[in-house]
């Protein structure tokens, strides 16, 4: 117990000074910020939730008495709260009826079923629409930004572009419903990076407090995908509701893109050029135009099940010798 202690305080130390780092002003501070519920989730996978419990609070409370309230709940919300669910629900398993592993001279064990990846990818997008609703609530809010935004519009362009005035503001919109939604698809993308940057420094130091899943088989809840349609929907209903809206929408389509890699990684197997086929893919991570073309592709594959398509017509592996 007192290891876990240690552990965990240890985390949340570093977590806290990586979420921290950015007030130096340094460019590297960013990253480190982005990779601040790294340790947290590493202490979760190897030692436990306990441990990331222990780390998020010490870390949190912290904040709280340096730089004030505001900043505590930031980092309860965007580091602490994710590293340590997404930690349980990573190490989440429970045993399956009827099937035992043993060689007969051990005691046989029963096999586990783990918490499906696509549920906690899920978690995922839920937590990116936290985080971005949160920074609205703790930002100007989106009147104020909107407006700040449009002024400048109004003295960069007319002179130049000969805009009206219905068009700045047609303008103004898009962009904020595109910023809304790229910060739900940056907090998620950057959790999910996380997640599996713990998970494979928990795997390698033989820390890792179950086997490794098999990634490229992620499909999200089927539900999922009739609340994307109602997000996209709600998204055209205007102040705060369409607001929450934008940033459902944006998650979830994040998720897509992730299954979409997911589909790729799948079928692209036996292909010769397959390093180029998903270096093409991570890059599209990067374009946001052309990340459609992973939200179409794990939208299809929802729909009409590609990768099992694909599966079906491989030859089975061989026996082992």
């Amino acid at each position: 117990m007192i290891a876990i202690v240690l552990i965990g305080l240890a985390a949340g130390s570093a977590s806290a000074l990586m979420f921290a780092s950015t007030v130096s002003g340094v460019h590297m501070s960013l990253l480190l910020s982005l990779l601040a519920p790294l340790p947290l989730m590493v202490a979760a996978l190897g030692w436990g939730p306990l441990a990331a419990t222990i780390g998020g609070i010490a870390a949190a409370s912290g904040f709280g008495l340096i730089f004030g309230l505001r900043y505590s709940i930031a980092f309860a919300i965007a580091v602490a709260l994710p590293a340590w669910w997404l930690g349980h629900l990573a190490l989440l398993g429970r045993p399956l009826t009827g099937t035992t592993a043993g060689n007969g001279s051990a005691p046989a064990t029963p096999q586990l079923e783990w918490y499906p990846l696509g549920r906690i990818l899920l978690w995922i997008a839920g937590f990116a629409m936290l985080s971005s609703a949160m920074s609205l609530a703790f930002g100007k809010g989106g009147d104020a930004t909107t407006a700040a935004l449009r002024n400048a519009l109004l003295q960069a362009f007319p002179a130049r572009e000969g805009l009206s005035t219905g068009q700045i503001e047609q303008l103004v919109d898009a962009m904020m419903t595109i910023l809304r939604g790229l910060s739900a698809v940056f907090v998620g993308m950057t959790l999910t990076l996380n997640l599996w940057l713990a998970a494979k420094i928990s795997a390698i130091s033989g820390m890792l407090r179950r086997p490794w899943p098999d990634v490229t088989s992620t499909v999200l809840p089927p539900m999922t995908l009739v609340a994307l349609p109602v997000a996209v929907a709600f998204c055209f209903v205007g102040g705060i509701l369409g607001v929450l809206a934008q940033i459902a929408a944006a998650a979830l389509m994040m998720a897509y893109a992730l299954v979409g890699l997911a589909v790729l990684h799948t079928v692209t197997r036996a292909s010769k050029s397959r390093l180029v086929w998903l270096t093409c893919a991570y890059g599209m991570l990067v374009l946001l135009p052309w990340l459609i073309l992973l939200i179409a592709l794990g939208l299809a594959d929802t729909v009409l099940g590609l990768r099992q398509r694909y599966l079906r017509g491989k030859p089975p592996p061989l026996p082992a010798s």
